[in-house]
């Protein structure tokens, strides 16, 4: 019998921000991978501007943001799908486009790390209420 744990998240207050991402990622998070999730989430969407995110470690060892915005935002995709979808999934959204293209870097260990946090993430999407939008704009 093969029973699938749930995959639950936990928004990661001030004070461990900054462990949690040198653990899994070093130096290369704010010099490469946050910059890389900010800069797609405003290729994704005209209308994130910037602000505030919050950090998410995930029950199965993945990790991603996600911006501090109440109201849903327009998305179009480099696949040409549009839809408005909230900021959560924007941030995932934007976590697996980073990671995917970090992913095919030559920079070692930090490389593994994209992969395998994008496939950590992308076990959690099958969970998320939009995960139907957030397939279709990745695919």
């Amino acid at each position: 019998m093969n029973i699938k744990a749930t995959i639950y998240s936990e928004r990661l207050d001030e004070s461990k921000r900054v462990t949690q991402t040198d653990k899994l990622f070093g130096i290369y998070f704010p010099m490469l991978l946050e910059p890389s999730i900010f800069s797609m989430a405003g290729k994704l969407s005209n209308d994130y501007t910037g602000g505030y995110w919050h950090f998410y470690a995930l029950s199965n060892g993945g990790f991603y943001l996600a911006p501090e915005i109440p109201e849903t935002l327009s998305v179009k995709s480099e696949n040409g799908y549009a839809c408005e979808m909230t900021a959560d999934a924007l941030g995932i959204t934007a976590c697996l486009y980073a990671y995917s293209h970090l992913s095919f870097t030559d920079l070692g260990k930090f490389s593994e790390t994209c992969a395998r946090q994008y496939h950590l993430l992308r076990e959690c999407v099958f969970e998320h209420q939009e995960a139907k939008l957030i397939l279709k704009v990745i695919d």
